[in-house]
């Protein structure tokens, strides 16, 4: 597989680890083990995928993880504050209002709501699905693990102008239709492909981009518009243009489930209305896309969007 296929993997295996001790200290050391990288080349790496430090994400997951808590049940500010690793009740304090833009002190004071949106839990956009959840009131009986499941994460990211090698099918709508189509080796090729902009992924193409006599679902790999490398026999290339995606993370989940992640996924995308970022689906700007559901990940998909105008 490619070297980024590789560093995507390593960012995982680190993410995993945080994900377990958010409230034990994590060192860079101990995060670099996990990635089976140097100190250095782990940090470089994880900025490169995530986009942010590895400290920076800790620090965002601890405090996005510490409002759950508080607004799930009557706990002291002071005791959540300890609990993710914060020296005292003023540093959580002024973190907590640097990220939310209220101390936590005010958080059951307005509508969470307003905070399922902010651009800066996470890595980006932080979610809470609307449709079924438990009312405030009803929220505070609930376990971590129901509300585990209904966590997303959404972010933008700026495509550039790129290519797109793929391989056509005949008349396929999803996966199972392609396989049969050209066979389940497709994904194995693409990934000998060197280098590429991200890993191999399932696309749809809208109408407007479709070419001609190629299915509606096919699976290709992204490179930069000066690749001249070897496109393999029966592949096609097509130039795409640059565009923003808005990309849905779903939580982890047990690997023979991952049909029911992936329709979860979808249900939860199909009520998100990306206006609340200021953004609009843009189907035209480019091929909607799938990456391989892997249950340590959760599942991926990303559909192409504008920002708004006004």
């Amino acid at each position: 597989m490619g070297n980024n296929w590789d560093k995507r993997k390593a960012v995982g295996r680190m993410q995993e680890y945080i994900e377990a001790n958010l409230e034990r200290p994590i060192t860079m050391q101990v995060l670099a083990r996990q990635a089976a990288y140097s100190v250095f080349h782990a940090a470089r790496i994880f900025k490169e995928i995530t986009g942010i430090s590895p400290f920076d994400y800790i620090r965002k997951r601890r405090l996005s993880v510490a409002a759950e808590r508080l607004d799930a049940g009557e706990v002291r500010v002071i005791d959540v504050a300890f609990d993710f690793v914060f020296d005292s009740h003023e540093g959580f304090t002024r973190a907590f209002s640097r990220q939310f833009g209220v101390p936590p002190t005010k958080l059951k004071q307005i509508n969470w709501s307003a905070f399922q949106y902010h651009p800066e839990l996470a890595t980006a956009y932080y979610w809470r699905r609307q449709k079924g959840l438990k009312t405030m009131t009803q929220k505070k009986d609930a376990t971590s693990q129901d509300k585990k499941k209904d966590v997303v994460f959404v972010q933008i990211l700026e495509r550039p102008a790129r290519k797109l090698i793929y391989k056509p099918g005949k008349s396929a709508t999803h996966y199972y239709e392609y396989c049969e189509e050209v066979g389940c080796d497709v994904w194995e090729t693409l990934s000998q492909i060197t280098p590429t902009l991200h890993e191999p992924m399932g696309l749809w193409w809208p109408t407007s981009m479709r070419p001609l006599g190629c299915s509606e679902y096919a699976q290709g790999v992204e490179v930069s518009t000066d690749y001249d490398g070897p496109v393999p026999l029966g592949f096609e290339v097509m130039e795409l243009a640059p565009c923003a995606v808005l990309v849905f993370q779903g939580p982890a989940f047990d690997d023979r489930d991952f049909e029911a992640a992936i329709e979860s996924l979808w249900d939860i995308m199909s009520d998100y209305d990306p206006s609340i970022i200021g953004y609009e689906w843009a189907k035209d700007d480019g091929p909607r896309f799938q990456l391989a559901p892997m249950g340590y990940r959760g599942y991926i998909e990303g559909k192409p969007v504008r920002k708004r105008n006004g």
